[in-house]
Formats: C-alpha cells, structure tokens, sequence
C-alpha cells in the first residue's frame, strides 16, 4: 500500500500542476499530461508486473470499446446541454477545458490521445489502482475508491464540469473493469476513442 500511496500523491500532484489556474498557465498541458500519464503507467508496471498477462486484442474486444467509447460521448453530449440549460456556469468551465488544446495541432492530439495518454490512464487507474484496491478490500469497496480517487485528482482544475467528467467517466470505466475484467483491453480502446472524439474529432 505504500507504493500505492505514493503513486496517488504522485498522480495528484502531477494533475494539480496541470489543471491548477495557478500552475496550468506555465506549462505545456499536453506534453506534461502525455509524460505524466507514461510516468504513472510505468509506476504501475513496475509496482504491480504483469497487469498485461491474458490480455486479448480479439475483434470482439475492439467492437466492444468502439462501442462503449460512441456511448459515453452520446452520454456526454446530452449531459453538456443538459447541464447547459440548468448552469449558467457550465459552458464557460466547459469551454475552458477545450481552451487547453488551444495551439496543438490535431494530428498530434489524436496520436497522443489514442496511443499514450488513453491507455496509460487505463493501466494506471484500472490496471493498478483498482485492481491493488480491490484485492485489499475487495471489489466493490475497490471500485468505488478508485472511482473516486479518479475523480479526486480533478479538483484542483477547481472547475465543476471537469471534476463531474472525470466521475462520469470513472463510474463507467471502472464499473466495466469491475464486472468484466477480461474486457479490459476494450475498456482501454474506449478511453482511447472517447478521449481522440472528445477533444479532437466531434467535441460536444
């Protein structure tokens, strides 16, 4: 649990200087989300080996992420106009999180959304934190602690819109990985697509 420990302070640290309104400014969001998602993904491998052992990339399991991904921006367009008409604040702190790909180019988002930051978020909030949770304390308290964790790390955006994001998507996620974790393979294709069509492809 120590290595645990210090994966998650490193994790909220590292968020924290990139969502902060005090510390985003004077760093180049992307580069710093890409290095910092490997970093925790290599943590991860290296704490707990072996994570990839029984992973299939079968047609099925790519078909499934697919899906999940075109589901959770289904859900995710509706929950922005929703949440548009109740909150005044709600457009505003969502065009701020668009504003942080402001200058990159998109060819370089999607590679470094759908080959880096996508599944290296899975390997290390799945992957390790769920499952090292999960077997300590077991699946359901497992789930709902890394679920919030994910959520957690969001809060120093001090941005409502991304911190409910980040639930949305942990909830689901992470309730995949909890009932199918043989799926884990789609679970991390869907974060990568949903990630790449979000923010590049078919913003909401």
């Amino acid at each position: 649990m120590r290595r645990l420990l210090f994966a998650l302070v490193l994790a909220a640290a590292l968020w924290t200087l990139m969502f902060s309104p005090l510390t985003a400014p004077h760093v180049d969001f992307w580069w710093t989300m890409t290095g910092s998602a490997l970093l925790l993904s290599v943590l991860a491998s290296l704490f707990r080996p072996g994570w990839w052992r029984g992973l299939r990339w079968t047609p099925a399991q790519i078909v499934a992420g697919a899906g999940v991904a075109i589901a959770l921006w289904a859900v995710f367009w509706t929950g922005d106009k929703v949440a548009a008409w109740l909150f005044d604040f709600a457009r505003p702190q969502v065009a701020a999180i668009y504003g942080m790909k402001d200058g990159a180019p998109a060819w370089r988002l999607t590679l470094q959304l759908l080959l880096l930051i996508g599944p290296a978020e899975e390997i290390f909030w799945r992957g390790y934190v769920q499952r090292t949770l999960s077997d300590r304390w077991g699946a359901d308290r497992g789930y709902l602690a890394a679920t919030l964790l994910y959520a957690a790390v969001h809060v120093g955006a001090l941005n409502f819109m991304l911190f409910m994001a980040a639930l949305v998507c942990g909830i689901v996620w992470g309730g995949l990985y909890r009932f199918f974790p043989r799926w884990f393979p789609a679970i991390i294709l869907s974060h990568a697509l949903w990630d790449v069509a979000v923010f590049v492809w078919f913003p909401v």
